[in-house]
């Protein structure tokens, strides 16, 4: 991270082409249609009958949410489309031209088109900015034919750039630009006559009577009146935002109906911001500017004053588009566009307005694209494509960029060579997955193309992905450079896209962290970024926004009538267990509904609810307690738990009504969830095992652990890894010499049902005849099987069952480090996938229509059977790793495993290592004297004597 100084001049820039532009301005609202093109040939021949082909030629239409261009004629499809944004560019009045003209030609220039502007010619033009001039013609007295310069400034691209030449501070003091324009006029005595003291420009001499009869004729017979919906936001933040009803009359001039409101005569004085949103958008601020503006009318163009604005800041507003607005200010989508001469206007509701609020976090875009705002979160990992619900985070960064006036980010791919990248992968030292997960939890609780050489991209390939971000100027604002590799070009693209996001969610969450958790925050998601630019570029923009903080209305504390995320005990659950159950990677599908309840549950307001909502498990896609209480429920069952508010300004986002929310919000309430788990669809690996294999591996491997308590008479048993408590349920199904049983993992989640599963076989299976009648004690720890807890030493027994491939290697080989020197149990079992069999597994899975149909095309190296696999080892690699751990702790090692057969190729699906001790722990002089260590936690504990004990 980068916490000053300037940016280092060398650093490379980005130099957009006119369809970059367009798809930075209009993104996937630009419409590219290529046609062949037939020119006629001269064959110098008169009189030949054979037909002679000319050369093949391309023209594009490109269609935007306003206007059509089409271009001329190209021999290449490329050159025909860049030709057409070319086109509109120039149209909107944005010039790419190389030969960029002076400070002092663009004032030629700027004087020019003001002249322009107010000429006979453009009235009749098909503009924007001539849609206000014939309002003007319509107003009455001394306001006739007087166009505010606000509306001059907002609504001509060709002058914004103009002036952008003359003193490139304008984008960041936008009314520079009136103080241009003012003076431009001011140069222009015989046409123009601007009011001192006042923002508005007219003619000296009217125009003649024809050429306003001509461009009156031009528009459409419109109603008596327009009725539209607006937002008033006030300035001080003590006052609520409220709608306001615009009533524009046939004659009428919509700026004078928005300046009335805000307490002023006329439009003249009305100020307005920069779109928000979408570029089509009419959605602007409107604000009154100071009784007496002071323009700066000095003959310095390169050093006009800003002058002070003189206001109160409206931090409401201000936040909404990223500029600085002073004073009330209404928020409304009204304005002439480049489609017609009519006026446009559409509602805006306090749900949209709420709804822009949360948009301006990453997050908050998720949600809105979910529909799903009290449920869904931004997940943490991208996994796979199918899997992905909602927007792509490709699509939010890119959409974040415009909203910050951002340049669109740049994506830099490299793709290494299969060998290579598993040398790679080795060399480097990463922290174990699961902790890195949920840290990455903790903290986010938190240009169109690739740049990949394509003659790198070969078949088994793997690739990685760095993303830069640029200011409007060029300059660098941060980079994300992830060393992790991925099978897929896009799966690249999309995770570090993913990065970016989670860090911009937490970091503009609390942007007065400390620099400590600064660099911290930084390193977890791989940023390196420039803090003075960052904070210019986009943390000023947010300038206010209630939607991260968890505030309710009136500063009151809300009374909870329910549970946090850990607290299982408020859970109702009703419905039988079927015991299809969500793990992680699984893909869930449930019916929720969320609605607001006072205390005593009196009174009840539906705020969302949502029929068939997807998401998968693990991935933090949804909101914490969402997901923990689905991890405790099967198919068919129904669950009600009650959570305290979320931030206000999401609740009001989701309302469907809110007068009723509003009221609601005024008593003590809190949020309650009714929630249907419909259908789980496991995770592919689960998928293609059943496929192929009856009874399924997980079965097999739990028969080959039965087998082995057996052998050896096993009185105590641990399961690192032990995740929802699949082995250890399963055993107690079978007769065993098992007494005592103990599980670890790193997931709360995931302890937290497998609790709950072997609790309720303990005490319901408790007969004399029971199969884990035997069974004295059960115990389930939170901790890393990477650290060592001396209270799970000397077990008969070891378990860790398709767990080490979900960590780094070197993490692998620390575990069995830890677990044969430290644990030293008398037997370990490790089963890890064979690789060598992914082969015959994918195959089966082929015809599968719910994967990716990328993943269904065979490569020279066949992918991994979860995404969340950190590598999966050949026979060999295993029997190296688990050979070379017996030989350095005394340890006898056997190999063996489940479906398919030792003499037939490629050997097991689940490959399984036996490691059996061969020293009496008495005998080995380096233990003796070892210290109690107690580093994990008692989740869950049963005693067939005691009560059970819960933390």
């Amino acid at each position: 991270m980068e916490t000053g100084g300037s940016l280092v001049q060398a650093i490379r820039k980005p130099t957009l082409t006119p369809k970059a532009i367009i798809h930075q301005k209009f993104g996937s609202k630009a419409s590219y249609t290529v046609e062949e093109v037939e020119e006629p040939t001269q064959n110098g021949c008169p009189g030949l009958a054979i037909l002679q082909k000319g050369p093949c030629l391309y023209r594009c239409s490109l269609e935007l949410p306003d206007f059509t261009v089409v271009s001329g004629s190209f021999k290449k499809k490329k050159d025909a489309e860049q030709s057409a944004a070319q086109i509109a560019l120039e149209k909107l009045g944005i010039n790419l031209s190389s030969d960029n003209p002076t400070a002092e030609e663009a004032w030629r220039e700027l004087i020019a088109r003001v002249k322009y502007i107010f000429s006979n010619e453009f009235l009749s033009a098909l503009h924007p900015l001539s849609s206000h001039f014939k309002a003007a013609l319509r107003r009455v007295g001394d306001l006739n034919a007087s166009v505010p310069a606000s509306v001059i400034a907002i609504c001509d691209g060709k002058l914004n750039n103009l002036c952008k030449i003359i003193n490139p501070t304008v984008e960041s003091h936008p009314l520079l630009v009136l103080s241009y324009i003012m003076r431009a006029a001011a140069g222009l005595p015989e046409l123009v006559v601007s009011a001192e003291g006042q923002l508005s420009i007219w003619r000296k001499d009217p125009y003649p009577p024809n050429v306003i009869e001509s461009s009156i004729s031009q528009q459409s017979d419109v109603a008596e009146s327009i009725t539209t919906t607006a937002i008033y936001i006030p300035c001080s933040p003590e006052k609520a935002v409220e709608p306001v009803i615009l009533n524009i009359s046939s004659t009428g001039y919509y700026l004078d109906v928005i300046g009335q409101i805000l307490g002023l005569s006329d439009a003249n004085m009305v100020l307005i911001s920069r779109t928000i949103g979408k570029a089509s958008s009419e959605t602007r601020l409107y604000f009154a500017a100071p009784k007496s503006y002071p323009l700066d009318m000095s003959s310095d163009l390169l050093n006009a004053k800003v002058v002070p604005f003189g206001g109160p800041l409206n931090a409401k507003a201000s936040s909404l588009c990223g500029q600085d607005i002073y004073g009330d200010s209404i928020l409304a989508s009204i304005g002439y566009t480049w489609k017609g001469q009519d006026i446009f206007h559409e509602d805006v509701t306090l749900q949209s307005y709420y709804r822009m609020l949360i948009s301006k976090i990453p997050s908050g875009v998720y949600k809105l694209s979910r529909e799903a705002i009290l449920a869904a979160e931004l997940p943490l990992t991208f996994t796979t494509k199918t899997n992905w619900k909602g927007s792509f985070p490709r699509e939010i960064l890119s959409s974040f960029c415009r909203q910050y006036r951002l340049l669109e980010p740049v994506f830099c791919g490299s793709s290494i060579p299969l060998k290579a990248s598993s040398e790679l992968s080795r060399s480097n030292n990463k922290p174990e997955v699961s902790e890195s997960a949920e840290q990455e939890r903790e903290y986010a609780n938190e240009n169109e193309s690739v740049d990949v050489d394509p003659k790198l991209a070969v078949l088994g390939s793997s690739f990685t992905c760095e993303v830069k971000i640029y200011a409007k100027c060029q300059d660098l604002i941060l980079e994300c450079a992830p060393d992790v590799l991925y099978k897929k070009q896009n799966d690249a693209v999309q995770s570090a896209s993913l990065k970016v996001l989670s860090w911009l969610n937490a970091y503009l969450k609390d942007t007065y962290m400390s620099l400590e958790k600064e660099k911290q925050l930084a390193n977890v998601f791989d940023i390196k970024f420039y803090r003075q630019i960052f904070f210019k570029e986009v943390v000023k923009c947010l300038s206010v926004c209630n939607c991260w903080h968890n505030e309710t209305l009136g500063g009151k504390e809300p009374e909870l009538n329910g549970v946090v995320e850990n607290d299982a005990s408020y859970i109702n659950i009703e419905g039988t267990d079927s015991g299809l159950c969500p793990s992680n990677g699984s893909l869930l599908c449930v019916c929720y509904s969320v609605s607001l309840v006072t205390k005593g549950e009196l009174q009840k307001e539906l705020l969302e609810s949502i029929e068939e909502f997807e998401f998968e498990m693990g991935t933090g896609a949804v909101i914490p307690c969402l997901e923990a209480v689905v991890s405790q429920m099967s198919v068919g069952q129904s669950a009600c738990f009650y959570t305290e508010l979320p931030p206000e300004d999401l609740v009001l986002a989701a309302a469907k009504d809110l007068a009723n929310a509003l009221a609601f919000l005024t008593s003590p309430c809190c949020l309650e969830y009714s929630i249907i788990l419909l259908q789980v669809t496991e995770p592919p690996e689960d998928r293609m095992e059943q496929a192929l294999f009856n009874p399924p591996l997980s079965k097999q491997r739990v028969e080959y652990a039965v087998q082995h308590i057996k052998e050896f008479c096993a009185t105590s048993l641990v399961d690192f890894g032990c995740g929802s408590g699949s082995l250890l349920e399963s055993l107690l199904e079978y007769p065993t010499s098992l007494e005592t049983i103990a599980g670890v993992d790193i997931s709360q989640k995931s302890l937290s049902r497998a609790a709950k599963v072997l609790h309720s076989k303990l005490v319901m299976k408790s007969d004399f005849d029971a199969p884990c009648r035997s069974i004295k004690s059960a115990i389930l720890f939170d901790g890393s099987i990477t650290d060592f807890d001396s209270r799970l030493c000397e077990f008969d027994l070891a378990t860790c069952l398709e767990v080490i491939e979900h960590m780094e290697e070197e993490q692998a080989s620390l575990f069995g480090d830890i677990v044969l020197s430290s644990f030293r149990p008398r037997i370990l079992i490790v089963s890890t996938p064979n690789y060598e069999y992914n082969v015959v597994l994918q195959k089966s899975n082929l015809t599968s229509h719910e994967d990716d149909p990328e993943e269904k095309i065979q490569s020279q190296s066949c992918k991994f059977r979860n995404h969340d696999h950190k590598f999966e080892w050949t026979r060999e690699q295993f029997q190296h790793w688990a050979s070379e751990l017996a030989v350095r702790h005394k340890y006898r090692v056997e190999f063996s495993g489940v479906g398919g057969a030792v003499d037939l190729e490629p050997g097991f699906a689940s490959q399984i290592a036996v490691f059996r001790r061969v020293f009496l722990p008495e005998d080995d002089d380096s233990l003796k004297d070892e210290n109690s260590v107690c580093q994990y936690k008692v989740i869950w504990e049963w005693n067939r004597s005691r009560p059970p004990l819960t933390n």
